[in-house]
């Protein structure tokens, strides 16, 4: 069954109105629903309802609530993963793959080795990114959607990391102390996370040291180098598995 994302604004009276003209093209031409049919619905914050379809108006579809839970499919470890912008068109895989192993917001980061350049149509990109995100969950049929947050300099990353209760920092250069260390040391379960993932060529030593004097602790995946989409998807699944499983 496919799964719908609605605010709580739309959530009234035992019923639940869809708004999104994607949405209504999707169930009513793509999936060809109608009255009678059965839809699961989340309020990107809580819960998901099973509902079923008693209105389809021209302005929006209304189903009547039979069921409220809580999420089902949402890891209670929120991470958020600040990726290093990598060339061309990886970012749209990086953000699919680790939609789909649980990263709860990802934070573009330009570094001294990112190639990119933010020529002013940068947020274009945030909102295809967006949209790469919503159809990942929808795919995986988590509960909320992921923010793809604006772009951030290394500087501000820097800054923004007092608020994480743990730092994850793969590390091509660290070869003796492994994730598997790090993870197994840790005595009690934090609710958050941060990823931080370097792009190609990976981080700059200048930037690796601002990391470890802030107090992050470098580590190592493996004994391969692993590229820049593969190295965030490996440490995400490494902390679902040790951390949330």
């Amino acid at each position: 069954m496919s799964k719908f994302f609605v605010d709580a604004g739309s959530i009234a009276g035992g019923s639940i109105r869809i708004t999104n003209s994607d949405d209504r093209k999707h169930i009513q031409k793509v999936l060809r629903l109608g009255t009678g049919d059965l839809l699961t619905i989340s309020d990107t914050v809580e819960f998901e309802y099973e509902t079923e379809i008693i209105s389809i108006e021209k302005d929006f579809i209304e189903a009547r609530i039979l069921d409220k839970q809580k999420f089902a499919r949402e890891p209670k470890l929120q991470v958020t993963l600040f990726q290093g912008i990598p060339k061309q068109g990886k970012m749209e895989t990086i953000i699919q793959k680790n939609i789909e192993l649980g990263v709860y917001a990802v934070v573009p980061v330009f570094t001294d080795r990112t190639v990119v350049v933010d020529n002013g149509s940068f947020s274009n990109k945030i909102q295809r990114w967006q949209k790469i995100a919503d159809e990942a969950v929808k795919q995986c049929k988590r509960g909320l959607i992921p923010e793809i947050q604006q772009a951030m300099t290394f500087k501000e990353m820097i800054n923004s990391l007092n608020q994480y209760e743990l730092i994850v920092f793969p590390y091509e250069n660290e070869q003796d102390y492994s994730i598997k260390d790090y993870l197994k040391g840790i005595e009690k379960k934090p609710l958050n996370a941060a990823l931080i993932i370097g792009p190609e060529g990976g981080f700059s030593d200048k930037e690796a040291k601002a990391l470890l004097d802030l107090g992050a602790k470098s580590v190592t995946l493996g004994k391969t180098i692993l590229r820049t989409e593969t190295a965030g998807m490996a440490a995400m699944a490494m902390l679902m598995y040790e951390l949330e499983l």
